[in-house]
């Protein structure tokens, strides 16, 4: 037994003895974490930076130089518009309801052309009533002036027989005193006549003024009323129109800017101008300073300028944007014509010792060309080669903008 329990003895474990095992190492678990992050900063940053790729660059057309167009230099650029000097809202000289409308948009009219007619009832109602009016006056005067003739002839009779002495002279007195009182009335029944004439005129002009009649030549741009509507010169408010239509003489459009007041010592009166439509950027129209007005916009800090069209011509419409180009000097006749197109001169860099230019396509890609370039045009330069009318150019394209790359518009592009 003793040596059993000795051999049991031996073979215990001492708890106390025995190493404890070493603690996991977390090395690992911070490698795998900081893999984790790297990865995680490489996504977000690929997501924040890679649209930032394709940089933001402003944008310009290319624009024709026209035939017309001089080689003469911009001192100034401003913008505008197309405005009438001659335009009128026509409408009746008296309150009506409307019968008839004759016009319509677009429509081209002559002066003293009847445009509407009001509703004549009470004008002709006037008009008759002024015409019997007439008729009882004269009546009322030739049965005075039939009595003023017997009244001469009986004071003549009556003044031989006084000189006779076969009447008494107070019976020729009397007959005379007929007579002067029927003279009278007969003045009197004359000027009622005459009144009554002036009251017929004025019934007359009444009724003319329920016909509506074009002021001037020109063409109708809108059509206010229709048939049953009230019409009235004065604004009376509620439902009641105040005009028949609106007419534009297009020989007397005119271009309207207003030029800084930093600038307006570089405008002159008859200055040569070049006109471009917003609508047709690619026809250049000729033109002139006709006066500065001596007024400034004291909010906008600006004057205006009247700008005459030498081109007339049925594109050109009232409220359209214009960009006016003031020049040094008009082209001599005769003188040749710059070819080509012109372009902001910040389109044109250099690349490679060579002047050349970035032009948009599509997707957003540009496209870098070799470009020849010709004289200043103001804040333009021309162009001879390398671009044609039409197409779009990067303005200030960023040193490493290359051939092939993609690009974002800004929000001012143009």
């Amino acid at each position: 037994m003793n040596a059993s329990a000795e051999l049991l003895k031996e073979l215990r474990l001492e708890r106390s003895k025995t190493p404890a095992p070493p603690p996991p190492s977390r090395r690992g678990l911070w490698i795998g974490l900081a893999v984790a992050a790297a990865v995680v900063l490489a996504v977000l940053a690929w997501l924040l930076l890679g649209g930032e790729k394709a940089p933001e660059v402003r944008t310009a057309p290319v624009v024709a130089i026209a035939s017309g167009g001089g080689a003469s230099a911009s001192v100034l650029d401003a913008s505008g518009y197309v405005v009438a000097r001659r335009m009128a809202t026509v409408s009746a000289k008296v309150t009506g309801r409307v019968k008839e409308v004759l016009i319509e948009e677009g429509m081209r009219v002559e002066e003293g052309q009847v445009l509407a007619r009001l509703d004549p009832i009470d004008a002709d109602a006037q008009r008759t009533l002024a015409t019997s009016q007439v008729a009882a006056a004269h009546s009322q005067a030739d049965s005075v002036r039939a009595q003023l003739v017997d009244a001469e002839a009986n004071a003549r009779r009556l003044a031989q027989l006084v000189e006779q002495k076969l009447v008494s002279r107070a019976q020729y007195e009397q007959a005379v005193a007929q007579r002067d009182a029927l003279r009278a009335q007969l003045s009197a029944a004359q000027r009622n006549a005459q009144v009554a004439g002036d009251q017929l005129r004025i019934a007359d002009h009444a009724l003319d003024n329920t016909i509506v009649r074009a002021p001037f030549s020109g063409i109708v741009t809108a059509k206010a009323a229709q048939p049953g509507e009230i019409v009235s010169p004065l604004a009376t408010g509620g439902f009641t129109r105040t005009g028949i239509g609106t007419i534009v003489d297009m020989e007397s459009l005119e271009v309207e800017v207003e030029v800084g007041e930093s600038y307006i010592g570089r405008v002159q009166p008859r200055m040569p101008v070049e006109i471009v439509l917003n609508a047709y950027p690619d026809w250049r129209i000729p033109g002139e300073v006709i006066a500065i007005i001596p007024a400034a916009d004291r909010g906008k800090a600006t004057v205006k300028v009247r700008v005459a069209l030498k081109q007339k011509d049925a594109r050109i419409v009232p409220d359209m944007g214009v960009r006016v180009s003031f020049l040094e000097s008009a082209p001599e006749p005769g003188e040749d014509k710059p070819q080509g197109v012109r372009v902001p001169a910040g389109a044109i860099v250099q690349r490679d010792g060579a002047e050349a230019a970035f032009v948009l396509g599509g997707e957003d890609e540009v496209e870098q060309r070799a470009v020849k370039t010709g004289i200043a045009m103001g804040k333009d330069r021309q162009v001879l080669s390398g671009l044609a009318a039409g197409e779009t150019v990067v303005l200030d394209p960023p040193e490493t903008l290359a051939d092939g790359d993609r690009v974002r518009l800004a929000g001012g592009a143009n």
